[in-house]
């Protein structure tokens, strides 16, 4: 049976006010006295840049750009990590109707010859010259290629612009108001976790009618004095979702280019607002649990005691149920003198934690929750223009990924497959009407290719992608995800996978977390180096443990049978990490063809497989 959920669909204003380009001249329109960014400086602090400061180069480089040729429709690629010139620059190619074409940093010189080349770009911004050279290295297979400028030829870009304008007064009004809502925004090419990337064509309404749903929604989701602290590469649909969504709230926005310096900018910033993917959040559970654990005496009878007060009072909010006076007294206490310390890390302020790009498990959010931090987890694909459905503040389920947004309707289509159908839909696939046709019928629905189900309160819950899923040699459906999250919440596991398609029973590649599994080996008086410990029977043995409380829920088809330790972590550099730290499943199983291969060597002697059982 096919289940849909509904949310009311608003009328929104019509062609010409649903541009990017509107939106930012709104956004500059509404004298807001609050910094629109926070960039760092050389000095390690943070400057801010008002409204004004903003438009004014948004407004010189969209000027430059049109004296350069650019025009409306061109591809325009932006090739850099996070940074104030990269939000600039596409609100400048928004204002011109250019359309933005996103580059991973991280992108090999390969892959950026792959896009520039699908999607023949006339220019490209590089943030400095080691992505110049990438460029380079691929320049005589880009025969569109017209333009080529780094973030050192941007001033010159912005004094030629400026020139421009007092000379052609009118160019740029004119080129903003020649831009229709069905003019393509972007096309931001997807990251390729099963085959090349395919390039999703969205639009001017898309991504207006994305970033304006909060609209629709409570005032305490987006507030105009939040502070965003975004390390989100702005490559990626989430990332530039919300750079969009700060022009229309008003909310300041601080720009990291390294995702590994976030520990480091929290208390910096102290942001209100953190998008993040899951990798984050499972990286500080473990280290908060590994602080726990390491704790004796007074602290660690403080811990023991907090924790289930926390539990508690976050099960029962969960639940719509009062808490009473009495525990809500000792959770004040427990709050004071632990939870606010797992806080503090965060900067003091933080508001609203999001979480989305792939699936987070549960015992880590509610963990989260029971210490004060809400984590709102939200679904969608960049073919939707990111979201679909999130959870809320104070609407919210632990293990679902929320009710649909305002003006989108999803439905559990037969076989389970979740179809969503929106205004933010896509206009397809760059180049590719038969992917485009595979995914998106004449009806509007969009076909997501994730497997899951509305529950009784219209909350989405998803069980898995529907290419990961397995069918093992006995016929049975695993879902993968379920269980590397399951692993993956143990403070010594970095990284898994789950195998087992047409195999007789499943296994899993697991990576150890080399500071916790350092710690226990230390402990235990092992010194040995990773990779030697990766062979180790006592860390086997303690691996085993983790995969047996992982299984103990499980029924016999669906538990791990066999796993390999690696002697490494999956790397980016490897192709094994997308850039929003995504495992790539293609190219894991590859690597470590010869890892599978040695888990099937002797299905007979495995007690429980699928054949054993039936």
């Amino acid at each position: 049976m096919t289940q849909t959920a509904q949310a009311t669909r608003a009328t929104l204003p019509g062609d010409r006010s649903r541009t990017i380009a509107q939106l930012w001249r709104n956004a500059v329109a509404a004298g807001r006295q609050r910094p629109a960014y926070l960039a760092e400086t050389d000095a390690g602090g943070w400057s801010e840049v008002s409204w004004s400061e903003a438009d004014e180069r948004v407004r010189a480089y969209a000027n430059g750009l049109l004296a350069r040729g650019v025009r409306k429709g061109d591809n325009v690629a932006l090739l850099a990590r996070n940074s104030l010139d990269w939000a600039l620059v596409d609100f400048a190619l928004a204002q011109i109707g250019a359309v933005g074409i996103p580059v991973y940093a991280s992108s090999s010189a390969r892959d950026v010859g792959y896009v520039l080349s699908h999607s023949e770009a006339v220019a490209i911004v590089c943030e400095d010259a080691t992505q110049l050279a990438k460029v380079e290295e691929v320049s005589g297979e880009l025969p569109a290629l017209q333009h080529v400028l780094t973030y050192h030829d941007l001033e010159d870009l912005a004094t030629h612009g400026r020139d421009y304008a007092a000379t052609n007064p009118s160019a740029l009004d004119d080129a903003a108001a020649a831009i229709g809502e069905e003019d393509l925004f972007t096309i931001i090419y997807t990251s390729g976790t099963t085959g090349p990337p395919k390039g999703c064509m969205l639009s001017n309404r898309n991504y207006h009618a994305m970033a304006t749903v909060v609209d629709r929604m409570e005032e305490t989701y987006y507030r105009p004095d939040d502070v965003m602290l975004l390390y989100l590469p702005l490559a990626h649909n989430y990332g530039r979702l919300m750079l969009l969504l700060g022009a229309h709230v008003g909310f300041t926005i601080a720009f990291l280019a390294d995702p590994l310096r976030v520990a480091e900018a929290l208390p910096q910033v102290r942001p209100t607002l953190l998008p993040s993917v899951p990798r984050v959040y499972e990286k500080v559970h473990t280290a908060v649990l590994a602080k726990f654990d390491s704790a004796t005496g007074v602290k660690r009878r403080l811990i023991d005691w907090a924790l289930p007060i926390g539990r508690e009072v976050s099960r029962l909010e969960s639940a719509g149920e009062p808490v009473p006076t009495g525990l809500r007294r000792k959770h004040r206490i427990a709050d004071r003198l632990v939870f606010s310390k797992v806080r503090e890390p965060f900067g003091g302020r933080l508001r609203m934690p999001g979480s989305g790009g792939a699936p987070l498990s549960k015992e880590i959010i509610e963990f989260f929750d029971a210490v004060g931090i809400r984590i709102t987890e939200g679904y969608g694909l960049t073919e939707c223009t990111t979201a679909a459905s999130t959870n809320r503040p104070d609407v919210y389920r632990f293990g679902s990924v929320g009710q649909p947004l305002p003006g989108f309707d999803v439905r559990i289509a037969d076989g389970g497959e979740i179809e969503v159908r929106s205004d933010t839909v896509f206009q397809g696939y760059y180049k590719d009407p038969e992917a485009t046709a595979s995914v998106l019928g004449d009806d509007g629905w969009l076909k997501t290719g994730d497997i899951g189900h509305l529950d009784e309160d219209g909350f989405l819950h998803i069980t898995d992608r529907k290419k990961d899923i397995l069918v093992t040699a006995g016929g049975k459906n695993v879902a993968p995800q379920n269980l590397e999250n399951e692993l993956k919440t143990s403070k010594y596991v970095s990284q898994a996978l789950v195998v087992g398609d047409a195999k007789p029973y499943v296994a899993a590649l697991v990576t150890l977390d080399p500071v916790e599994v350092g710690r226990w080996a230390e402990a235990q008086g092992i010194d040995e180096d990773a990779a030697t410990l990766a062979g180790d029977d006592r860390v086997r043995a303690l691996i085993q443990g983790v995969v047996d409380e992982a299984n103990r829920e499980r029924s016999r088809f669906e538990q791990v049978k066999r796993f390999a330790i690696l002697p490494r972590d999956f790397t980016m550099e490897a192709g094994e990490i997308t850039p929003t730290l995504k495992v790539r499943r293609r190219a894991v199983q590859e690597h470590f063809a010869a890892e599978i291969d040695a888990l099937y060597a002797e299905p007979h002697v495995v007690a429980g497989s699928d054949e054993s059982a039936g």
